[in-house]
């Protein structure tokens, strides 16, 4: 499989050329990439409009994932942001042409609903209040916590029952950030049987495809999903894909790049293409070799960690998260013994460790981890749990929400009041409360619990 873009960077960086174009470093090395480094030239292609070297390895990357595939420079919020979009547009079309009114509150101009699982990451949030989509929470009869939403079929037929009228979509992230994988294959049979599109932010999911049994969402019946190839792909941070499944309305595939144009920098990062494009060849051949070793290493890995008395969540092939609670430890305590032994994980918090591994994890230093994790004795368990999500009051909808004027206070002087913006750190980015939601006795209780110190609440 040939890497075009890769080729293209390459001959240029070889040719002594003039650079008289952007960007300012005009190839001369600081960081040791900057003769890669280049700009939408002659030749190079345009991302948003490609017909040379980029759309051809974009055909490469839809070849191998099997549904129509577009790079993003721009991380997996692009590519939600673009979910979203295409929903709102195609929604407008249902409207058999006429103008849409995504803030007039009556049912012939009613903004689209979404049917989405709690745990979205506030990329989501933010996009739905951006664009005017109303989102409805999914909450699933085996409960949750804010960074986990066991969606099942049950529950998708349920709230689809329940909706005042059919959504646009369903909407769920899986693998989330603890490792729990959703059943897509029966939410897709629910999904069309309902005539509703599925999508789903599979971020932390772009190597599923490449499992000995793949279990990619777009293999699973999924209509559009997004990937974080950067997460577990050996692909520089901010690569992405966005997956519109064969046999999704043509007005999706055909409006995507248009749709990237609204949200991206019209500078992207021809490093971030370039390692997209290089990661097509490797995908294609020794990858999922690599991959078996790695996910296998990592069952025996789990295998003594749990002989030694640690609990496991999480059905990832590739991740490991620890329940440390139950062997006497918070999962940040632990993530600092860690560090002492050089070992750097992906998130820690009270109730949780998170550590990614993926083929280019070395035998080294899963060995390094493993010494370091046998080598702490049990304490006794620490009783405290995670609060429950409550279900919080929609005051305004996230766009009136997000819109009104704010002020940013104290948590201590928030009670009660309605939550303007979602400010929530990464990782894990899952909002406690949504813009739009009363900051109740027990949301401030919660966001006290994962260390909220203030937040941005509508002017009353």
């Amino acid at each position: 499989m040939k890497t075009p873009i890769c080729d293209f960077v390459n001959n240029y960086a070889k040719s002594d050329a003039a650079r008289l174009h952007m960007p300012g470093h005009k190839g001369v090395s600081v960081l040791g990439c900057e003769s890669l480094d280049i700009t939408e030239i002659t030749g190079a292609d345009e991302l948003f409009a490609p017909d040379g070297i980029i759309a051809e390895s974009e055909r490469n990357a839809s070849r191998l994932f099997g549904a129509d595939t577009f790079y993003s420079a721009g991380g997996s919020t692009l590519c939600i942001q673009v979910m979203l979009y295409l929903l709102a547009a195609d929604f407008c079309e249902r409207r058999n042409g006429e103008t849409c009114r995504f803030d007039l509150p009556d049912e012939q101009n009613a903004s689209p609903l979404i049917l989405a699982g709690r745990n979205v990451h506030k990329a989501f949030v933010n996009a739905a209040a951006l664009l005017g989509i109303q989102p409805v929470w999914l909450r699933p009869a085996a409960g949750g916590t804010y960074h986990s939403c066991p969606i099942t079929p049950l529950d998708v037929r349920a709230a689809l029952a329940a909706c005042p009228r059919r959504p646009a979509a369903v909407y769920v992230t899986s693998p989330d950030y603890l490792g729990n994988i959703a059943d897509i294959k029966s939410l897709s049979t629910v999904c069309k049987k309902h005539g509703v599109l599925l999508l789903v932010d599979n971020a932390h999911g772009a190597y599923l495809h490449f499992l000995p049994e793949p279990m990619h969402p777009m293999q699973l019946g999924a209509d559009i999903c997004c990937d974080s190839a950067h997460k577990t792909l050996p692909v520089l941070t901010g690569g992405a894909y966005l997956h519109i499944a064969h046999g999704t309305p043509d007005m999706f595939a055909q409006r995507a790049e248009s749709a990237m144009a609204l949200f991206a920098s019209t500078s992207p990062s021809y490093l971030i293409l370039q390692s997209l494009d290089a990661m097509n060849p490797l995908l294609a051949t020794s990858f999922p070799a690599q991959l078996k070793a790695c996910a296998e290493r990592l069952d025996t890995l789990k295998a003594k960690l749990r002989a030694h008395g640690y609990a496991l969540c999480g059905e990832e092939r590739t991740k490991l998260c620890l329940l440390p609670k139950s062997f006497g430890y918070t999962g940040t305590a632990l993530a600092e013994i860690l560090t002492h032994s050089n070992i750097y994980c992906e998130f820690s918090d009270a109730d949780h460790l998170v550590m990614m591994f993926t083929p280019e994890t070395t035998p080294a230093d899963f060995a390094r981890l493993e010494r370091a994790l046998l080598s702490v004795l049990p304490a006794p368990a620490i009783l405290s749990k995670p609060p429950v999500p409550p279900h919080a009051e929609r005051v305004l909808s996230p766009r009136e929400a997000l819109f009104s004027p704010s002020e940013t206070l104290p948590l201590s002087e928030c009670e009660n009041r309605i939550l303007a913006d979602a400010n929530v750190s990464c990782p894990p980015a899952v909002p406690l409360a949504v813009c739009g939601e009363r900051l109740t006795p027990e949301v401030i209780s919660a966001m006290e619990y994962y260390g909220t110190e203030h937040c941005t609440v509508v002017v009353e």
